[in-house]
């Protein structure tokens, strides 16, 4: 765990008039996690009705508050309150997923060019990509994306220099020592090496995501008939953008 001391560390920066920005970090850590999900259940207590809205990330909290019940220095005040002796919270805090993947050169064209990268057998980066969990740091980019780490150093790997205009629903990419699913169709720049039949995003769903910040994921590897059968769409996707 960090060695981490709220009102020692922390900065709270302006962003607009009615939106403040808790710098609790400056480096992305898997241990940073529960310190966040602590420090956004004490801003919701304390804020109230008084909170607009609250958008946890990799080592901050965005504070979107109503500016008709509060000013910027009433709003800081109650930052200083919700994180006086704060504690991280729980490592069970949030939920663990098992997300099922079928990897194959066919839905995941960067598989072979990591492994050759990384100097590992293709086996060896699905064992590896398989073999720990992944927090969830942060929800963007498109509705129920969720961004993860850390992938082991080997297979951390840059962007696609170019983005691909069309990733399918399901893809399962890595990029640097993050790793995520893409819950649409949407353009995207990460090494495809996979891809899952499990929904991440559903409009039916109660909060639309399956991941949230502080849950965790660990990927399990299948064959194509199973993924087929949980109603993975198998249709190849091109080696380039």
């Amino acid at each position: 765990m960090n060695d981490f001391s709220p009102m020692k560390n922390t900065r709270v920066e302006t962003v607009g008039i009615d939106t403040l920005m808790i710098r609790l970090f400056e480096v992305i850590h898997e241990s940073n996690v529960p310190w966040l999900l602590a420090a956004g259940a004490r801003l919701r207590e304390t804020f109230g009705a008084r909170l607009i809205d609250l958008v946890p990330s990799y080592t901050t909290l965005l504070v979107h508050y109503d500016v008709l019940q509060l000013n910027g220095s009433e709003a800081r005040e109650l930052i200083r309150v919700a994180l006086n002796g704060l504690e991280p919270a729980s490592s069970a805090a949030g939920r663990c997923h098992v997300l099922p993947v079928w990897y194959d050169t066919r839905v995941g064209p960067e598989l072979e060019s990591l492994a050759a990268t990384s100097g590992l057998p293709v086996s060896a980066v699905i064992e590896r990509h398989c073999a720990k969990p992944y927090q969830v740091f942060a929800l963007g980019f498109t509705p129920g994306f969720a961004f993860m780490g850390l992938v082991d150093d080997e297979l951390a790997t840059p962007r696609l220099g170019t983005p691909r205009k069309r990733v399918a629903t399901g893809s399962v990419g890595i990029a640097e020592r993050q790793t995520a699913v893409y819950p649409s169709v949407s353009p995207g720049g990460w090494n495809l090496i996979g891809r899952t039949p499990s929904r991440l995003f559903d409009p039916t769903r109660e909060g639309f995501s399956l991941l949230a910040p502080g849950d965790s994921v660990r990927f399990s590897a299948i064959e194509r008939a199973e993924f087929i059968n949980l109603g993975g769409d198998d249709t190849p996707l091109e080696a380039r953008p």
